[in-house]
């Protein structure tokens, strides 16, 4: 498996810079994992094979890049772009983005070739299949329905917490029978801003390091 973590913000010249403001993957060049950056930093072979999101939860720097880039391929779009999701984000997504006012609901519009886009429903441990690739969705600690996957394929597989505080035993545990290699776990604020993360759900490195301790892949964390 490819995976790609799209760039999101700019230095002083315009080139890419380090800071990440807005998480998307691309896997394999055909699936993004959030959409962030998703309208902005793909190349133009991923904006067009890219056809699958799946979302680990509906914050906004997680999903600001998703309205402009169904919009972007309004005409072209030869099949609905799918978006995996808990019921919980497909809800907040069309109550509060794709409304009418502000973005226009692209589940209800069909161009030339049928509907523009469409939701996959996604459940805690329900494994399901995208282009080969296998997701079995684990459910995450933030302030807001997340998750996090193991992905896998028949060669590898690896875990993505998405955002988080402390995971619990049962995450790791299914973490690592279900033999991820390597882990992505998000890191948001510095140990200073401890009181901060704990309010928003996120992890700082101190915590972080006590987590890691719980994932047996051999691979990278």
């Amino acid at each position: 498996m490819r995976l790609r973590l799209l760039p999101s913000s700019f230095d002083d010249s315009g080139q890419m810079s380090d800071r990440q403001h807005l998480p998307c993957f691309i896997l394999n060049g055909k699936i993004a994992i959030d959409a962030g950056s998703l309208a902005f930093a793909v190349t133009a072979a991923e904006r067009k094979a890219v056809r699958d999101i799946v979302l680990t939860h509906s914050h906004l720097d997680h999903i600001a890049g998703l309205p402009m880039f169904i919009d972007d391929q309004v005409s072209i779009l030869e099949r609905a772009v799918k978006v995996w999701a808990s019921e919980q984000v497909i809800n907040a997504i069309e109550s509060h983005i794709f409304n009418w006012v502000i973005y226009p609901k692209f589940s209800e519009i069909k161009n030339q070739y049928g509907f523009l886009m469409e939701y996959r429903e996604i459940k805690p441990e329900e494994s399901f299949e995208i282009e080969e690739i296998t997701f079995t969705p684990l459910k995450a600690n933030h302030s807001v329905d997340s998750f996090g996957f193991v992905i896998s394929d028949s060669k590898t597989s690896f875990a993505i917490t998405g955002d988080t505080a402390t995971l619990d035993d049962s995450f790791w545990q299914k973490v690592n029978s279900l033999g991820a290699r390597n882990l992505l776990i998000e890191c948001a604020f510095p140990n200073k801003l401890s009181k901060l993360a704990e309010d928003s759900y996120h992890l700082i490195p101190e915590i972080l390091s006590g987590q890691i301790a719980n994932f047996k892949g051999d691979g990278t964390v």
